[in-house]
């Protein structure tokens, strides 16, 4: 299943790369299910980030590795692949995108999922809307 999420921030494309950093990645988190930060390597090629999110009666670790990234005149990217998956996933791609737009900036998060079966993938998709759709004014207001 593909989520596309699109905010228009007011920052040019390498400032807002500039803080696509482990401050906003933390700014990022939703407030359920609380996310713990265990490793946040960077945005580069190689790079690891695990998150431990928290549903109250157990916990799921999330480890996703950085698999491609590129800065050129027009945008910068990264793609990070889920490696490590809470149970509720099997196959994870986020494509994160900053697209150069005059002097500012759209943020374009790519998600490809799966879930283990297909009604799960259905359902799974109203929550994961909110969860990214909850990053919008969060970047609006880091990249204003």
């Amino acid at each position: 299943m593909k989520l596309i999420i699109i905010t228009t921030v007011n920052q040019s494309y390498l400032q807002v790369k500039a803080g696509f950093n482990e401050t906003l990645f933390k700014e990022l988190s939703p407030p359920f299910p609380p996310v713990k930060l265990l490793r946040f390597d960077g945005s580069t090629k190689g790079d690891l980030v695990t998150l431990e999110l928290n549903f109250i009666f157990f916990k799921q670790k999330w480890t996703s590795e950085i698999v491609a990234d590129l800065t050129d005149e027009n945008e910068f990217y990264f793609i990070d692949k889920g490696i490590q998956l809470p149970f509720f996933l099997k196959k994870w791609t986020h494509k994160h995108r900053i697209l150069k737009d005059g002097e500012r900036s759209i943020i374009r998060d790519e998600i490809d999922y799966e879930a283990p079966f297909g009604l799960l993938t259905w359902l799974l998709y109203p929550a994961l809307f909110l969860q990214f759709t909850y990053r919008k004014p969060i970047y609006k207001k880091i990249f204003s």
